[in-house]
């Protein structure tokens, strides 16, 4: 990887987390907390979509997916996110290497695995939710009570699976909104 390479993975990485820190906003009304897997993917497909343009060399969506795990944890939403980024990266950095960094199909599934991520965000929830709520007491009970009343243990399969399938969502809309730039980077 050249530096070239490493300024893009910086620039996407941050224009993908001002977008999720946006949309996170959202979820201070609980109703909206769940809507993160389907809304982050979406939105987020149109950067990373453009940043698949410039991905010639393997490991450089796999960085960005450690960025934003660690970038999770250091805002407080525990290691999760972190594990499953960086497999969830590898995972869509070998998808998208399947096509030579050349296919338009593969980088659209990419943005689906790359986005499972956003779904570890609501582990702590389903499986330590005594101590996520520990630190989070200053939301106040009613907030609490609500998302785990919108939170049951069947939900967390279905986060994931919203992650990915928004995350092909928001791949097909970057690709066309940035078909030019497909074209310019030659990828069919």
């Amino acid at each position: 990887m050249k530096g070239k390479d490493l300024i893009h993975i910086g620039v996407f990485s941050a224009i993908y987390f001002v977008i999720l820190f946006a949309v996170a906003m959202l979820g201070m009304i609980p109703v909206f907390l769940p809507l993160l897997s389907v809304i982050v993917p979406i939105l987020g497909g149109i950067p990373f979509m453009l940043f698949l343009t410039r991905v010639k060399k393997f490991g450089m969506i796999w960085i960005m997916s450690i960025i934003m795990g660690i970038l999770m944890l250091l805002t407080g939403m525990s290691w999760p996110p972190l594990a499953v980024s960086v497999f969830s990266g590898l995972l869509a950095e070998l998808v998208y290497k399947s096509g030579k960094y050349k296919s338009a199909a593969k980088a659209v599934v990419t943005n689906g695995v790359f986005s499972l991520w956003v779904a570890a965000n609501y582990l702590p929830l389903f499986f330590a939710a005594d101590k996520y709520w520990a630190s989070r007491q200053n939301y106040g009970q009613d907030y609490i009570d609500t998302v785990t009343k919108l939170m049951p243990a069947w939900m967390c399969p279905v986060l994931f699976l919203a992650a990915f399938v928004c995350g092909v969502i928001g791949g097909l809309l970057g690709k066309k909104l940035l078909q030019k730039h497909f074209e310019k980077a030659g990828i069919a």
